[in-house]
């Protein structure tokens, strides 16, 4: 039982008895109070972003898998320091001269996807393909989704970085 005591100046002749106060129904006030608030409180609901991803095959060994060309894809590989490049080359091709770099604003984004759309030979299989490096931020990743869903692209895929990539990529940034 928890409790005070008070004792006074004994001053006078007279003796007071000390004042006793018991602090057993302040806990339990307090401990029905944090319940109440833990109760009723909103807790926060998890900001999450909607992918959209593909139904599941009914036919899982498929037969005819389109094989994507460099000019039917283009490929982001978002860096350190809010720094975005992109490519449309194989391993053999790409160089330090063919990965551009370019802004996260959503107009240069979007116009690269334009491009590389309308260069397409087969625009049915067009893909864009994002390749996020350990460097890269949350937000940068989240900005080329956003670009990607306003160019209104429903083909594309998230994978790491090639080793043939970092290492253009790791010249590049130098």
């Amino acid at each position: 039982m928890a409790e005070i005591i008070a004792q006074e100046k004994q001053g006078g002749k007279q003796k007071k008895k000390p004042i006793r106060v018991d602090m057993t129904p302040m806990v339990d006030l307090g401990f029905l109070l944090i319940t109440f608030f833990m109760f009723t409180t909103n807790f926060t609901k998890p900001n999450v972003m909607d992918l959209g991803l593909p139904a599941k095959d009914p036919n899982p060994n498929p037969i005819n898998i389109p094989y994507i060309d460099n000019l039917n894809q283009v490929t982001f590989i978002l860096g350190k320091d809010n720094r975005v490049f992109y490519h449309q080359s194989n391993e053999i091709e790409l160089t330090e001269n063919n990965l551009k770099e370019a802004s996260f604003s959503g107009v240069e984004i979007s116009k690269v996807i334009s491009e590389a759309f309308s260069k397409a030979p087969n625009k049915e299989i067009f893909t864009i393909i994002v390749k996020p490096t350990d460097d890269a931020n949350y937000k940068n990743f989240v900005d080329v989704l956003d670009n990607i869903a306003i160019s209104k692209k429903e083909r594309y895929g998230i994978t790491d970085i090639k080793p043939w990539e970092k290492k253009v990529y790791e010249n590049v940034t130098k």
